[in-house]
């Protein structure tokens, strides 16, 4: 390739990296191929007749070198590579204070995979932008047409892989169109190895470049080493550089990677595009303006260029996805972390733009009205300067070779950040004083030096405010090097103005000003309302109430009133911060016009959702009533919670249904003079649904107590209601004939679902209580059935005062090793239903025991006054009858006899026996059996 690598503008530059490449390698190698295509990427990229102008994206070198080239060539056409679809939203900008984001949202897919939704693409816009200022510059110029020629929004996640979830760089907010895909591979991207190549990954590239740089971070070598040199370089020397940037990225990238394939594919959708809007047009090819990504100007697709004989690329059709496009506030910040630049990088260069706009003396393109600034572009369409062919001269040789341009120190502006910080640390509780800002003033030179770097950088100037003033700990939230970030820019977050606003948003605003607020600030806003003084007021409570259920937790926050069924408050307050959250409101307005379209849809979608269950249907139907008000949605949603419960094969929401039914319910009929017909039949299916799968519900193990005592709740508390609608008793009577558990807390369920039948008398039941106490092998489980009766006060609450009698006796007799262990099971099963059961507990509890201490001498419990006259001992209970106490009375029997005589009793000792010893004397003839049976043998 030597000898026609020596001819063109570029020839001498090729054969010495060339030359510099085999003494390099010890031969011709890759080193050679990568250094040599660089230099071609150039020549063929400059000698194409549509004049190419590639960009780094938010780069302030980028957007001077476009101002300069518009003022002194101004073309007719400008093809910009953006998403084609995103084009009437542009002049929307000049109602808008910069940063924000042109977006297209997509929640209802068709054609692309259910887990990929919602779907969002955003293309952030920044004043120290290449693209901005060709906006601006397309928009108020009269006669010129600006072209978005990259993929569509649809073709972005057309052409993504078809996985379960979105690829990375393509999720929602991560890919910005057609800014996203270049910036995405000089962060990160690595390149395979090829054996016996030299072929280093970017990574690698990156890491020796940041060593030797003395840098830590990629965007401060990049502001070091090609944004200040080409901030003041000429057009042809700024082209030349960042195409052969580009290409640099571009080889060093894998060949085959499904990124390179898609970028390629991109690449080639713009040219077609650019080829077909000329055809169509009939403009002149010096007229217009091609305006890219570095990385894509160095293309080698076939289609490249207009002289091109390759076919048209075959742009495959759009989905029939839905596709809403709006502005959405954007910042530095978020800019920052969608192309992975350092902390506060956007922040510099746009205090960088600042400082070179008012430097070179030009005036950049600025949209007429646009907020947020005070310099504004030339109105109306000049004549442009003649543009003769000019021939290809080689920039990059002097470039390369000339040592960068040392600025001189600047002790003004450096001398003022050291003042600014020390005042921004002490407002934030660091300790810092004129000494600190001293220091910072001359640790920022010595580092400057030692990074041979004759003027501070803000960088270095952030390096040395931290060594200096930041100590162990923060004091505030903010550290010192987010304060520098403050200092030099701060965290600019932009606005979009109302007349750019969705309808939905500019509604809302409309329809809250009687509040007498401006909601587009970004403070924290009160609102009070006092609805009885002012009625106009109901209307914006009924708003925000919506809006509280639409929007994020912080946009809207009541602090006092309360919205729920049958009750509003007369008196609210409110704390709002619709402008913090303006993406989330303009967001909003993609799904309707008005909040209460897309509240109702939202709620539609609850409850006819492929997930959707019975108490997601009763929630959109509590909703409703509460929100909108609106019978017919009521009556749907309630028709749509009845299919749902008939459904439903498993009982685990069985709690939920009965709490919301009985709420429902019991607004109903404080409220309509009949109950509506959704309900009727919600009551009865299901009474005839639990009723069916209660007796599986009390032997399944995967079944709570909780939902079994939920299942027989509602059964219970409705039963009257449903047969007054139709059902028969007979159904539940089977049911609990049919079931039978094996858990000792679904038996105690049982036990209380036949008494409240009539099937279990109460006497019977507290003698089933008193056996499960005196059979030794069942007291360890005791308190599992304590735990059955807790949950049974939900189906049957007259058993409060069983459950007190029950809980008594057993915290007197249950032994320490068996008591202990249940009591934090019997506190949280407690506080599971502190609203139903503890009340009737305590209630019944204060009726059950003395209310003062005399009354306490002379008081028994009214179970053992109920007990049997023979009181039963469990016998074989450790700890019980043959324990330490009974020891140590048989040992000093005295005072037990003095007692015993006081109270006439003349019996004597009796020494203990076993539960086994006195089973057997008993009932002697099984041991007599078994003792002859061995005499035998």
């Amino acid at each position: 390739m030597s000898a026609p690598a020596a001819v063109g503008a570029f020839g001498a530059l090729r054969e010495q990296l060339t030359d510099a490449a085999a003494a390099f390698a010890g031969g011709p190698d890759a080193l050679a191929d990568i250094l040599a295509g660089m230099v071609d990427d150039v020549d063929r990229a400059l000698g194409e007749r549509l004049e190419i102008f590639p960009v780094c994206h938010h780069s302030p070198a980028s957007a001077l070198a476009m101002v300069r080239r518009l003022r002194s060539r101004q073309p007719r056409v400008i093809y910009l590579e953006l998403c084609e679809d995103l084009r009437p939203l542009l002049g929307e900008l000049r109602n808008c204070r910069l940063p924000v984001a042109v977006q297209a949202f997509a929640s209802e897919l068709d054609g692309f995979p259910a887990a990929w939704g919602p779907l969002s693409v955003i293309a952030p816009v920044t004043e120290a932008s290449a693209e901005y200022q060709a906006i601006a510059y397309a928009l108020e110029t009269p006669g010129v047409e600006l072209v978005l020629v990259d993929r569509s929004t649809d073709h972005v996640f057309q052409w993504s892989p078809r996985a379960e979830t979105p690829p990375p760089g393509e999720v929602p907010g991560a890919e910005s169109g057609a800014e996203a895909g270049e910036q995405a591979a000089l962060h990160g991207d690595a390149v395979g190895v090829e054996i016996g190549d030299l072929r280093p990954r970017f990574a690698e590239l990156e890491a020796h470049l940041l060593h030797h740089g003395k840098v830590r971070h990629w965007s401060e070598w990049w502001d070091q080493y090609v944004e200040r040199p080409l901030t003041v370089a000429d057009h042809d020397t700024y082209r030349q550089v960042m195409v052969l940037i580009g290409s640099l990225f571009r080889r060093l990238r894998p060949a085959g990677s499904d990124r390179t394939d898609r970028d390629e594919d991109r690449e080639r959708y713009m040219w077609t595009r650019i080829r077909q809007h000329l055809a169509a047009s009939g403009a002149a090819p010096e007229d217009c303006l091609y305006v890219c990504g570095a990385f894509h100007a160095a293309s080698r697709v076939e289609q490249f260029g207009l002289d091109s004989t390759a076919p048209d690329f075959d742009i495959s059709p759009r989905t029939a996805t839905r596709w809403r496009y709006g502005l959405i506030p954007s910042s530095h910040s978020a800019i920052e972390a969608q192309f992975g630049l350092a902390p506060g990088s956007v922040s510099i260069a746009a205090a960088s733009w600042t400082r070179a706009v008012s430097g070179s003396g030009v005036t950049p393109y600025r949209l007429d009205g646009q907020r947020g600034g005070t310099s504004r572009g030339r109105r109306g369409r000049g004549e442009p300067d003649p543009a003769p062919a000019e021939a290809v001269t080689d920039r990059l040789s002097g470039f390369l070779a000339a040592p960068p341009t040392l600025d001189g120190l600047d002790e003004a502006e450096l001398r003022r950040w050291c003042v600014d910080i020390v005042r921004l640390a002490r407002r934030n509780g660091y300790l810092a004083s004129t000494a600190d800002a001293i220091a910072v003033f001359e640790t920022s030179i010595l580092l400057a030096g030692l990074r041979d770097r004759a003027r501070p950088t803000p960088y270095d100037f952030a390096d040395a405010a931290v060594t200096c003033i930041e100590k162990d700990v923060v004091p505030g939230r903010r550290d010192v090097r987010r304060l520098c970030e403050i200092l030099l820019g701060g965290d600019r977050i932009g606005q979009v103005g109302y007349d750019a606003l969705p309808p939905l948003a500019r509604d809302v605003l409309d329809r809250l000003q009687p509040l007498g607020l401006d909601l587009e600030k970004r403070t924290m806003q009160r609102a009070l309302l006092d609805l009885p003084a002012s009625p106009e007021l109901a209307g914006c409570s009924d708003l925000l109430w919506m809006l509280r259920h639409v929007l994020p937790p912080g946009a809207v926050r009541p602090i006092m009133g309360e919205r729920r069924l049958g009750h509003r408050s007369i008196q609210e307050s409110w704390d709002l911060a619709l402008g913090r959250h303006q993406r989330a409101l303009i967001e909003l307005g993609y799904e309707g016009v008005t909040v209460e379209q897309v509240l109702e849809q939202r709620l539609r979608r609850a409850a006819h959702g492929p997930d959707a269950t019975a108490v997601g249907a009763l929630t959109a139907v509590e909703d409703a009533i509460r929100l909108l008000d609106s019978p017919r949605l009521v009556e749907e949603l309630g028709n749509r919670a009845v299919e749902l419960l008939a459904a439903e094969r498993t009982v685990d929401d069985a709690p939920h249904v009965l709490r919301r039914i009985r709420r429902l319910l019991a607004h109903h009929q404080a409220t309509a003079p009949t109950l509506p017909a959704w309900c009727a039949a919600f009551v009865t299916t299901g009474y005839a649904h639990y009723c069916t799968l209660l007796p599986t519900a009390f032997v399944e193990e995967e079944t709570g107590v909780r939902q079994v005592g939920a299942m027989l709740g509602f059964l219970f508390s409705l039963e009257s209601l449903a047969l007054a609608l139709g059902c028969e008793r007979s159904q539940l009577e089977l049911a609990v004939g049919q079931s039978h558990p094996q858990a000792p807390a679904k038996v105690a369920l049982l036990w209380a679902a036949r008494h409240q039948l009539g099937l279990l008398p109460l006497t019977e039941l507290r003698a089933q209580c008193r056996e499960l106490l005196a059979n030794p092998l069942v007291v360890p489980a005791f308190p599992q059935y304590l735990s059955g009766f807790v949950h049974a006060l939900e189906p049957v609450p007259g058993l409060a005062p069983f459950v007190v009698e029950t809980m008594s006796p057993a915290f007197a007799r249950l032994p320490d090793p068996v008591l202990l262990p249940w009591l934090p099971n019997l506190v949280t099963t407690l506080r599971e239903h502190g609203a139903e059961s503890v009340p009737l507990l305590v209630r019944e509890a204060g009726r059950t025991f003395p209310g003062t201490l005399p009354e306490l001498n002379s008081w028994v419990p009214p179970w053992l006054a109920t007990a049997p006259t023979t009181p039963t001992v469990a016998a074989g209970v450790p700890g019980v009858a043959a324990g330490p106490v009974h020891a140590l009375l048989a040992g000093h029997p005295e005072p037990v006899d003095a007692v015993a005589e006081l109270f006439g009793v003349a019996d004597g000792w009796h020494t203990p026996r076993g539960g086994a010893a006195t089973l057997v004397e008993t009932h002697p003839s099984t041991a007599e059996a078994v003792a002859a049976l061995l005499s035998d043998r």
